[in-house]
């Protein structure tokens, strides 16, 4: 059995998920999501989808990156066309 490199669970069904050089074994789905997704520059939340990128900070919506815009483009971002 492996060992879930967040929780620390043994489990015989856990699988594995690399990113980059980087691989993480994980015994849920929960587990990989709390170590690999990156985290929202505003709020903190993990960011499961596309997220929005604005000069080198990722947000979890158009809200959170306008919550820190300093003026610039971010204002212009909206999560629905």
């Amino acid at each position: 059995m492996a060992t879930c490199d967040t929780c620390g669970n043994e489990y015989d069904k856990t699988f594995t998920v690399q990113r980059g050089d980087t691989t993480g074994t994980f015994d849920s789905f929960e587990c990989a999501v709390h170590l690999i997704a990156p985290a929202c520059s505003h709020c903190g939340c993990r960011i499961l989808g596309h997220g929005v990128e604005v000069e080198g900070a990722i947000y979890c919506c158009a809200n959170c990156a306008r919550m820190t815009a300093d003026g610039g483009a971010e204002h212009e971002l909206v999560d629905r066309a």
